[in-house]
């Protein structure tokens, strides 16, 4: 899986056709596969790439993580009332 995510990069900077590509686009593209491919290894990736200092930057980027896993819910359908 890991593997397919790596070529799915690569044939995506090759499509763009830029001879030049920054580390931090390859690594906002490697983030944006990791978190669809695995939670934690996003988790981790981001931790080393964004340089977190303190537990606070863990904690807002599991929440934000739980919040694009949460599906959205539709709200309870009421039924009528049996007799």
């Amino acid at each position: 899986r890991v593997e397919r995510m790596v070529n799915g990069i690569v044939r995506q900077l090759e499509s763009n056709g830029d001879s030049d590509v920054t580390s931090d686009h390859i690594g906002e593209l490697v983030m944006e596969g990791l978190k669809a491919l695995d939670g934690v290894a996003y988790v981790r990736f981001a931790s080393v790439y964004k340089n977190f200092r303190e537990a606070k930057d863990f904690g807002e980027l599991i929440d934000e993580l739980s919040a694009d896993e949460t599906p959205e819910r539709d709200p309870p359908r009421r039924t009528p009332a049996s007799s």
